[in-house]
């Protein structure tokens, strides 16, 4: 037997206004994202912003159903969103940001584990790592080097 240490890292913004140009863009594309979320139930609105290689920003945001389970990440609605209108084009960087209707989200948020395994993928195949910023609706904004970074062992297609 032996034991497999893990380590992971990341960068702690204070708030956004540390971020570099590029990262603050896309962070502010995420929070209008958020902003046309339609989350009647949680009312846990979420926004995500796709920085791909060509240029383009695409954003999803959380949808819900009144078949709550029938609902959609705001992650996997962008990065689906892509890989329709921009199929084959590089993911550059991921930004997200989350806020709630009852309470005020003051800590980053990070993807949930059915989007850090979708976007896995789309890292993996693309054989090149994009950086993950998120954070809340106000405060600190975590960034790190890459979607294999929150999701060590992942699943890929190289299994089947």
């Amino acid at each position: 037997m032996k034991e497999i240490k893990i380590a992971t890292s990341a960068i702690r913004y204070t708030d956004i206004s540390e971020l570099s140009e590029v990262d603050r863009m896309l962070m502010d594309k995420a929070i209008i994202a958020r902003g046309n979320a339609y989350a009647p139930y949680s009312n846990f609105h979420v926004g995500a912003a796709l920085l791909l290689a060509n240029g383009e920003i695409v954003l999803g945001n959380n949808q819900e159903s009144a078949a709550y389970p029938s609902g959609m990440c705001a992650e996997r609605v962008a990065i689906w969103n892509a890989g329709a209108t921009f199929p084959g084009v590089h993911i550059d960087a991921l930004a997200i940001s989350a806020s709630s209707t009852k309470t005020v989200v003051n800590r980053a948020v990070g993807p949930c584990g059915a989007c850090r395994q979708t976007l896995s993928e789309f890292e993996v195949n693309q054989k090149k790592a994009f950086p993950v910023l998120f954070m809340g609706a106000v405060g600190e904004v975590i960034k790190t080097p890459s979607l294999g970074s929150l999701l060590p062992f992942s699943f890929d297609s190289s299994y089947l």
